[in-house]
């Protein structure tokens, strides 16, 4: 007996039913696989994306800049000295402690200073003793108490006038015997210790304050036309460029040093914990402002056959885009409409690549990351 007879007693609708659970078996693995190539081609296309740092287009103002170095100065430091004399019974803070204005740093025993208070009291009584002895023999013949001139003379004679002042100089004294900060600021250094012959005008320690910065700019003779007083500085120390202290333009001093042809711009700013009195900040000084430009990062802008473009992030991808740069201040530039067609080829809220976009390709797929994360 040949196979077709074996198939022959089968009945046609369980050959059909088989059929169709073949098909469907089929159909079920087509689709699996197919799920599973997409699923790897997505892998494989995140796996290829590169890590690259954007940053946003924006619209705003351009201020154009005079870049310098200047040297960092405390607005407010004081060496305090002593108003007092005596024995330092107690030193109150350490140098690099932050301190309060009013707040008490050393204190001088008090017991020689309250005699000398004593002592000032008494000679002040036995001076109006004196006044009285020069002056009841007059009044008793006269029969009236002396005014004018005459009581003037007889004070001098009693020595009042003089009591007086010595009795106000030890309280002063003994008032001084806690020595205060001047203002808020930090104890830059502490000159006296416990028991210490404290003498008046004695050095006993600087205080500095941090959150008020004063910093010197040399501005060469040529840029002092451009820098605008009220403008905007901003300092940055070559240790932490990432951290700047944003600042005014204060004044703009009088003379230009005939050495080095330069002049200084007065800027005043907040500390920021950075900048440190001593040290010298590259300075950015506000010469002009541009309104309402369309503006880019000056890093994004790179060049390509001899034309400017920037690299926009779309839908996962880096297409370079022609632009016309305009003026830029180092930091940012910004952008013209096209000669050709008058539109800006970007608008603010863009992304464009300012790290990793060196050498792409346009279309290539890029995975925007903060700065640290693309380092690693």
């Amino acid at each position: 007996m040949g196979r077709w007879a074996v198939w022959r007693g089968v009945p046609l609708c369980i050959l059909l039913l088989a059929g169709v659970v073949n098909c469907k078996g089929t159909s079920g693995e087509a689709e699996a696989a197919g799920g599973e190539s997409d699923s790897t081609e997505a892998a494989s296309a995140s796996a290829l994306a590169l890590p690259v740092v954007g940053q946003e287009v924006r619209q705003g103002d351009l201020v154009l800049s005079v870049i310098t170095t200047g040297q960092v100065r405390a607005e407010q430091t004081a060496m305090i000295k002593s108003e007092t004399q005596g024995t330092i019974s107690e030193v109150l803070v350490r140098a690099g402690d932050r301190v309060r204005a009013g707040q008490a740093l050393v204190k001088v025993d008090l017991r020689t200073l309250d005699l000398d208070v004593q002592e000032a009291s008494a000679k002040l009584s036995a001076a109006r003793l004196r006044l009285l002895d020069n002056t009841v023999p007059d009044s008793i013949v006269t029969g009236k108490a002396l005014t004018g001139d005459r009581l003037r003379n007889a004070e001098v004679r009693a020595g009042l006038e003089e009591a007086n002042v010595a009795l106000a100089r030890a309280k002063l004294r003994r008032d001084k015997a806690t020595v205060v900060a001047p203002f808020d600021g930090v104890m830059d250094e502490i000159k006296v210790t416990m028991g210490d012959r404290l003498t008046e005008g004695q050095d006993i320690g600087r205080v500095v304050n941090l959150d008020r910065l004063r910093i010197d700019a040399a501005v060469l003779e040529h840029d002092l036309p451009l820098v605008r007083i009220g403008g905007v500085a901003v300092a940055t120390a070559s240790a932490m460029p990432d951290k700047p202290v944003q600042g005014t333009i204060a004044a703009v001093l009088p003379t230009v040093d005939s050495a080095t042809r330069a002049g200084r711009a007065l800027i005043r700013a907040r500390g920021n914990g950075i900048l440190r009195p001593g040290m010298y900040a590259d300075v950015r000084l506000e010469a002009s402002r541009l309104t309402d430009r369309t503006i880019v990062p000056a890093r994004a802008v790179i060049e390509r056959d001899g034309r400017p473009l920037v690299f926009v992030v779309k839908g996962g991808r880096a297409q370079w885009t022609y632009i016309l740069p305009g003026r830029t201040n180092g930091v940012d530039t910004e952008v013209l409409p096209d000669s050709s067609t008058g539109q800006i080829p970007v608008k603010a809220g863009d992304v464009v690549l300012v790290e990793g976009h060196l050498t792409l390709t346009h279309d290539a797929p890029v995975r925007v990351v903060k700065r640290q994360e693309q380092e690693r």
